[in-house]
C-alpha cells in the first residue's frame, strides 16, 4: 500500500510531486500520466503536455536541490530522469499507445508480433525476393520496392487512422474488449512500420 504522507513534514502528500504544507519533493511516482497530471486516456492535449514538461523541468532541475537534504537531492534526480521518459513516451502517439495499454493489462503477444499478418504473406514473400534479388545486383528490382514502399506508406497510413478511431472508442467508452483491438491493430502497424524501414534501408544511396 503506498504512503501518501510527506516524508519530510507527515502530512498528507496526496500524491503531488510537492508537498503542500512544506514544500518539500516527494518521491517520484512511476505512472507517466499520474506524473504529469493526465487521466489515462489514448488520446492527449499535447500542447498542454509540453508545458507542463518545461515547466516541471524547471522546478526539478538538480541545480535547485544543491543544498538539499541527500534524500531529496536524490529524488530530484530521479524525478528528472522520468519526467523526460515519461515526455519521450507520452508525446509519442505509438509509444504512449503501447505503454497505456500495458499498464491496463494488455500485453503484446511476442509470437504474433513477428509473424506477419495474413494479408501480408504475398506481399512480404514478394517483397523478400525482390529485396534478395536487389542484393545481388540486379537493380532492375528497384522500382518493385520502391512501389511496395509507396504501398506500406498507405497501409501504415490506414493503419494510424483505424488506430486513432479505436482510441476514440476506448476514451468515450472505456470499454475493455476494445484494448484488444488495439493491440492487434498495434501490432499491425508496428509490423508495417518495420517493413517501410527495410524497404528504405534496401533502397538508400
Amino acid at each position: 500500500m503506498e504512503d501518501n504522507h510527506c516524508w519530510h513534514c507527515g502530512q498528507a502528500a496526496d500524491l503531488s510531486l510537492f508537498c503542500r504544507f512544506c514544500n518539500h519533493l516527494q518521491e517520484p511516482v512511476l505512472d507517466y500520466y499520474r506524473f504529469f497530471g493526465f487521466p489515462r486516456t489514448f488520446h492527449l492535449d499535447t500542447p498542454e503536455l509540453e508545458r507542463r514538461f518545461y515547466s516541471l523541468s524547471r522546478q526539478l532541475h538538480p541545480d535547485l536541490f544543491f543544498r538539499a537534504m541527500s534524500r531529496e537531492r536524490q529524488y530530484s534526480l530521479e524525478a528528472t530522469a522520468l519526467l523526460n521518459d515519461a515526455y519521450r513516451t507520452l508525446r509519442d502517439p505509438v509509444l504512449r499507445a503501447e505503454y497505456l495499454l500495458k499498464q491496463l493489462g494488455e500485453e503484446p503477444d511476442p509470437h504474433r508480433r513477428e509473424a506477419a499478418p495474413p494479408e501480408l504473406l504475398e506481399e512480404v514473400f514478394e517483397l523478400n525476393e525482390a529485396i534478395e534479388e536487389l542484393r545481388q545486383g540486379d537493380a532492375s528490382t528497384r522500382p518493385r520496392l520502391e512501389q511496395a514502399h509507396r504501398k506500406f506508406l498507405a497501409l501504415r497510413q490506414e493503419a494510424d487512422r483505424a488506430l486513432d478511431e479505436l482510441y476514440c472508442r476506448h476514451d468515450s467508452t472505456g470499454d475493455a474488449a476494445v484494448l484488444r483491438e488495439i493491440r492487434v491493430a498495434l501490432d499491425r502497424r508496428r509490423y508495417l512500420h518495420s517493413l517501410i524501414q527495410q524497404i528504405e534501408k534496401e533502397l538508400a544511396p
